[in-house]
């Protein structure tokens, strides 16, 4: 509608429904952004941190009504970033020069939201032939800061060109940067009684990496009793099929900070298989089958729980019971 008015806009709408007084129930109205009219807001607390003299940590809070986020430097999009993640390392980036980002919600219909705040970094000079990495961090220490953060602390490595910054890994992956001027950071976003084991690990500005300090182990205060993480509507019927039975299930995702990708499927008390998506997972009801066996009358408990983004395993569903070659 570029150079078009909002009026002759409706007028148009009105026409092709066949009157003026018909444009509102055609669902086309100039308010009319989407499904409610409201795009995804504006990413708070974005922050920007050199990580090497070519790279540039950008780390955000969760917008609302995000399905995913655009990173920009300046006005050139540089990383399309998944819902479930809220930083992104841009790279290729050159040395002793000043960056500006800013980052932008997506909804699922591909609608952007306003952009952020500016967040400034710039980076390093490059340090020449630069092999050496820096001393691993020590003298880790944490502790938890209510039920859903924690605050870790480190001693600072030694580096023969200086450290830009530090890595912070829960389990496997990274999900933190800090300068390397700073030796703590508060990691927020957890749940309620869960275990989590953190490691730290510095940077220079050639991009070398120092080995991992030693793991910090923190379990959060409180209770989860995992019903607001479990998957939900769980129904379970058979079929059979080429002489064997085969156990169908569907189910709704768990309502969580990003996309499940991975769920446990439990038999009988115990993990019978699993499912995992390499690509788009399913946001809204999800379905699965898997075999059973060849008997009929075969009574089976089933219940699933899913692998929820921040690396642990959410709630059990409700458990059903389930019959094979049972009339529906």
């Amino acid at each position: 509608m570029r150079g078009v008015s909002v009026s002759a806009a409706l007028f148009r709408g009105a026409v092709l429904c066949g009157a003026l007084t018909l444009v509102t129930s055609c669902g086309w109205s100039a308010a009319d952004d989407g499904a409610d009219g409201r795009l995804p807001a504006a990413p708070t607390g974005v922050t920007a941190a050199a990580g090497s003299a070519t790279s540039v940590h950008v780390m955000w809070n969760r917008s609302a009504g995000a399905d995913g986020y655009e990173v920009y430097r300046g006005t050139t999009k540089v990383r399309d970033v998944p819902g479930s993640e809220r930083m992104v390392d841009v790279t290729r980036l050159r040395p002793s020069t000043a960056y500006v980002f800013t980052v932008r919600a997506r909804d699922a219909d591909g609608r952007l939201g306003p952009p952020s705040r500016q967040a400034r970094a710039t980076t390093p000079a490059a340090a020449a032939a630069d092999r050496s990495a820096p001393t691993r961090p020590s003298a880790p220490r944490g502790r938890a800061v209510g039920s859903r953060a924690v605050q870790l602390s480190w001693s600072a490595s030694a580096d023969d060109r200086g450290v830009v910054s530090y890595d912070v890994h829960q389990g496997g992956t990274k999900i933190h940067s800090v300068g390397g001027d700073r030796t703590a950071t508060v990691v927020t976003g957890l749940r309620p009684g869960t275990r989590y084991s953190f490691t730290v690990r510095a940077r220079d500005a050639a991009g070398n990496v120092s080995p991992a300090g030693t793991a910090v182990r923190l379990t959060t205060p409180g209770s989860d009793d995992g019903r607001s993480t479990a998957p939900a509507g769980l129904r379970v019927t058979t079929h059979r099929a080429d002489g064997a039975y085969h156990i169908d299930l569907s189910w709704v995702p768990p309502r969580t900070d990003g996309v499940i990708t991975e769920y446990e499927i439990h038999l009988d008390g115990r993990p019978a298989t699993s499912l995992v998506y390499g690509g788009d997972a399913p946001r809204g009801r999800v379905t699965y089958s898997f075999y059973a066996g060849r008997d009929a009358g075969v009574t089976h408990r089933v219940r699933l729980r899913a692998r929820l983004p921040d690396g642990t395993w959410g709630g059990f569903s409700a458990e059903r019971t389930v019959t094979t070659g049972a009339r529906r």
